[in-house]
């Protein structure tokens, strides 16, 4: 059933892509994908490309992908080893969710973080006491680590 699954969606996103995102199998290894989306517009992270990892259980799409960013990114929801703390890749994970959307909501992590439910304390604690500080780290970080 997985591979059916991850087969249609590699198709469905080779076809038809999120605004500024790409992913697809490594080494036509359909469980094991790379995937890479643009810094939204608009935020510390624009002009940036990030990558990630993402991995899929046997059971999928019943259970949800590991994903991962392999690019260095300055979040209060993903830390330095690249784990994302996000909703729908946890508890709010759906059979209903593609790959696409998946990626569609980690960019709109990327636009709107979530400082309450960090990964990351230190960098949560700057974005809510100096938005400034934050935004200048994170842009930093993203000409750093993620210019293309």
């Amino acid at each position: 059933m997985a591979q059916k699954r991850l087969t249609k969606e590699m198709k469905d996103i080779r076809i038809d892509p999120p605004p500024g995102c790409s992913a697809g199998p490594e080494n036509d290894d359909l469980f094991h994908w790379s995937a890479s989306l643009e810094g939204p517009d608009a935020t510390p992270y624009q002009g940036g490309v990030f990558f990630l990892k993402m991995v899929f259980p046997t059971d999928y799409p019943f259970k949800p992908p590991k994903v991962v960013f392999t690019t260095k990114v300055y979040h209060p929801n993903i830390n330095s080893s690249g784990s994302i703390c996000l909703d729908v890749l946890r508890s709010q994970w759906s059979p209903a969710l593609t790959v696409g959307k998946v990626l569609l909501s980690i960019i709109a992590l990327l636009s709107e973080p979530n400082p309450d439910d960090p990964l990351v304390p230190d960098v949560a604690n700057l974005f809510k006491k100096d938005k400034n500080k934050f935004n200048h780290n994170a842009k930093e970080w993203t000409k750093k680590y993620a210019s293309p």
